[in-house]
């Protein structure tokens, strides 16, 4: 019987560290994530534009998303506000949808206020779309900047269907209604009304930076092939104004405005599962991961378009 009460005593024992293991695991976590963040009133609004960009609010556990209509209310809520003089968009992003990208570019230009776009590791295609749209793009070194393209892709699984013996009824009202379907190749006379779209979009964005930027559209055309350009090539390209990070973007503001930054962070307010989830990225280990990897999702089998 005495036995059984050690060994009892030792099972909670182990239960109550194992609970209190985790509970310090949260708290740290919850409090890690707002080290560093400024609480106070600022007059520079740090908008944070990371993950893939798209018009939906919508990520998985421990994933990022830059939803538009997020970054737009930002941006409207910081041009309302008499104290904030300027704007820093943090972009960290591969790109993703175009009518978001552009929605968001759209509410940078229409806004009062001193804008800058500061690229951290990537701000390719429809982030670098967004960075255009700012006053000034600074740049690291490092990262990689443009891409200016768009891409269409989807898994065509005829073929597997098939080999299966199960066929494809189609069933439509309009001769392209099914355009894009995985479950049929397309045709050659599709394959030119799609390729005549995406150099439609092409067109589209070369027009617009080269307008954002101030830079002829030949120019901008013969560097629009889809590759990214490290920070220093892309500088010479016209692409970036300065080569830097934070510090720099504050010291454009600081020189124009004449005034001393004070940074001020819009973000959304944190649930419960996003804390997790966020935490659950902090504390983990990435090895091996690829320039291409955030841009490939072989999960939806449905024809998107991305710039």
């Amino acid at each position: 019987m005495k036995k059984n009460n050690v060994k009892s005593k030792w099972y909670s024992a182990i239960i109550i560290i194992a609970l209190l293991a985790l509970l310090s695991f949260i708290v740290s976590g919850f409090i890690s994530l707002f080290i560093g963040e400024d609480i106070q009133d600022g007059n520079v609004a740090l908008i944070t534009v990371k993950g893939i960009i798209s018009s939906e609010d919508a990520a998985g556990f421990g994933s990022t998303v830059a939803a538009s209509q997020t970054i737009v209310d930002f941006i409207e809520d910081a041009d309302k506000s008499p104290k904030i003089k300027a704007i820093i968009f943090e972009i960290n992003s591969p790109g993703g949808s175009p009518v978001a990208s552009e929605e968001i570019a759209n509410a940078i230009k229409m806004t009062n206020k001193t804008t800058i776009a500061w690229i951290r590791e990537m701000g390719t295609s429809g982030a670098y779309w967004i960075a255009s749209s700012c006053d000034k793009i600074v740049a690291s070194r490092a990262s990689f900047t443009g891409s200016i393209g768009v891409i269409a892709s989807y898994l065509e699984v005829s073929g597997f269907l098939e080999d299966h013996n199960v066929t494809y009824e189609r069933m439509i009202a309009g001769k392209y209604k099914d355009i894009g379907s995985p479950f049929k190749p397309l045709s050659v006379e599709e394959k030119r009304l799609f390729q005549n779209q995406l150099d439609n979009l092409h067109n589209y964005f070369i027009e617009t930076v080269a307008e954002n930027r101030n830079l002829p559209k030949s120019k901008v055309k013969e560097i629009a092939t889809g590759m990214f350009y490290l920070g220093e090539e892309a500088k010479r390209l016209g692409l970036v104004d300065v080569l830097g990070g934070k510090e720099e973007a504050k010291t454009i503001i600081k020189n124009k405005l004449n005034i001393t930054v004070e940074l001020v962070e819009y973000r959304e307010e944190t649930g419960l599962l996003d804390i997790l989830g966020e935490l659950s990225a902090k504390q983990s280990f990435f090895v091996g991961k690829g320039i291409g990897d955030s841009l490939l999702d072989t999960k939806n089998s449905k024809l998107e378009i991305w710039t």
